[in-house]
């Protein structure tokens, strides 16, 4: 626990940020001190509400004259607890919601962190152009959080990840100063890039206050199918044809095995299998093209021949964009149509493309060597070498006793990811969840780094400081 927060801090905290700035209300507060399944809760002295750069500064230097540590949040989307705050200040972005600026000339935006990612998409759209990370929790997840998290997501296949769509920051570092570094630059070879180094970074190097943000153009044409196969080796031969087939035209391709897709049909309302026969393992495919029906005709022939070589078994093609809707909603409620099921242990680890096989194999016998009974789910975006591996506890077993078991069932799946080159973190980032364990795991020389960078910035450790190194 954090070390408390002097009444005098409070007070000129209060000062500052005035009325509507901070809430020290149970009801206000009670959203954002709960993980949002349930897994973490947490306490703070006082919420802060800043509505301008200037307050978040305002707000940071107070805090690193006084020696306060403080817990930035963005929508409280977050897996590993990164942003649920243990006795510090928890400075919360929801108020920094300005769009600042939209360029289909220039292809930016400039969004400030609070912006959720569906207004982002919607700006994006207004003028014709495409915002391309994509995540389930787009209606609350934040853009300060997706940077701060260097979010995933479905289109990392073809666009990369949140660092890749970034140009530019807007950022208060730990002494309360603000960096304006928003820039809408292609090519900026000037040495450090410091934007880098806040992106992933969890709120330990400073608070994102706004994003310049790569656009894309809109695609003419788009195509979805989910296929039945028989193995991951077939899945990943699979894809190697799709990257040929459609030149690079493949933004998503997702990997779900028969469990995790029996459970999101049997506990998420309104689904339905798109095959009449059951598979071991089922790949969700999306292509798009610039090109008007170039994506489907793509789609076509990559299937025809993959069935021809007896790489998949079957097929079903989205006809409409409600049957597109459809075939996503079964991948991703995969979360969902676990929850009923009980406890369960996530992990969400990436390996080499070709290694997925080896991975799922290798952690399905030693998980159940060691727990048997467990049931494991694996699914993910196969095409950037990210496993989602859930282990739910047994069939009528006990929440209790399969929690107990977390950690070193964690152990077990984390060492074989490590012996594969692999991450234990591929897009959720470490919060105060992964944070120890990943010392064990990460290079000598690269965490003494780490820690100096860290260090310079912040020397008193007053930014997130039970996440990261």
């Amino acid at each position: 626990m954090t070390k408390p927060v002097p009444a005098d801090t409070l007070s000129r905290l209060k000062a500052v940020l005035g009325e509507g700035g901070w809430s020290q209300d149970p009801e206000r507060l009670e959203p954002k001190l709960l993980e949002w399944r349930g897994r973490w809760r947490g306490e703070t002295p006082l919420l802060v509400l800043p509505r301008t750069t200037g307050e978040v500064a305002a707000v940071v230097g107070i805090c690193a004259a006084d020696g306060v540590a403080i817990t930035p949040q963005g929508g409280n989307t977050g897996l590993v607890a990164g942003q649920i705050p243990q006795g510090e200040i928890l400075l919360s972005t929801e108020k920094l919601r300005a769009v600042r600026d939209v360029d289909g000339l220039d292809d930016v935006m400039v969004l400030e962190a609070g912006v959720t990612l569906s207004e982002a998409h919607a700006r994006a759209a207004s003028v014709g152009r495409r915002f391309t990370v994509g995540v389930a929790s787009e209606g609350s997840c934040t853009i300060g959080g997706l940077v701060s998290t260097n979010a995933g997501g479905t289109a990392v296949l073809r666009y990369g990840m949140m660092r890749e769509q970034v140009l530019g920051l807007e950022a208060v570092l730990p002494n309360g100063e603000i960096w304006n570094g928003l820039k809408r630059l292609r090519k900026d070879n000037t040495g450090y890039d410091l934007k880098q180094l806040l992106i992933g970074a969890e709120g330990t190097l400073g608070v994102v206050t706004a994003a310049s943000l790569k656009l894309h153009p809109l695609l003419a044409s788009r195509a979805v199918a989910i296929v039945g196969l028989g193995s991951p080796e077939d899945a990943i031969q699979l894809l190697a044809r799709a990257k040929d087939e459609t030149g690079g035209a493949v933004e998503a391709f997702e990997l779900m095995g028969r469990l995790g897709f029996e459970l999101t049909l049997r506990n998420v309302p309104g689904l339905r299998d798109p095959l009449p026969s059951i598979h071991p393992w089922y790949v969700l495919i999306e292509i798009a093209s610039g090109e008007p029906g170039a994506a489907e005709a793509a789609l076509e022939r990559l299937l025809a021949s993959a069935l021809e070589r007896g790489l998949i078994s079957d097929a079903a093609v989205a006809q409409t964009q409600t049957q597109m809707k459809a075939f996503w909603h079964i991948r991703e409620g995969h979360s969902a149509g676990q929850k009923p099921e009980g406890a369960a242990w996530k992990h969400d680890v990436s390996v080499p493309v070709s290694k997925i096989p080896v991975f799922i194999a290798r952690a399905n016998a030693a998980i159940a060597a060691a727990y048997p009974g467990t049931r494991i789910v694996a699914f993910g975006h196969v095409g950037d070498g990210n496993v989602h591996y859930d282990v739910i506890k047994p069939a009528g077993g006990d929440d209790d006793a399969h929690d107990a078991q977390r950690d070193a069932g964690a152990s077990i799946v984390h060492d074989i990811t490590a012996d594969l080159n692999g991450s234990i973190s591929a897009e959720h980032g470490l919060g105060a969840m992964k944070t120890i364990e990943a010392v064990g795991y990460k290079d000598p020389v690269e965490l003494t780094a780490l820690r100096a960078i860290r260090s310079a910035l912040d020397p008193q450790r007053i930014m997130n400081p039970r996440v990261l190194f």
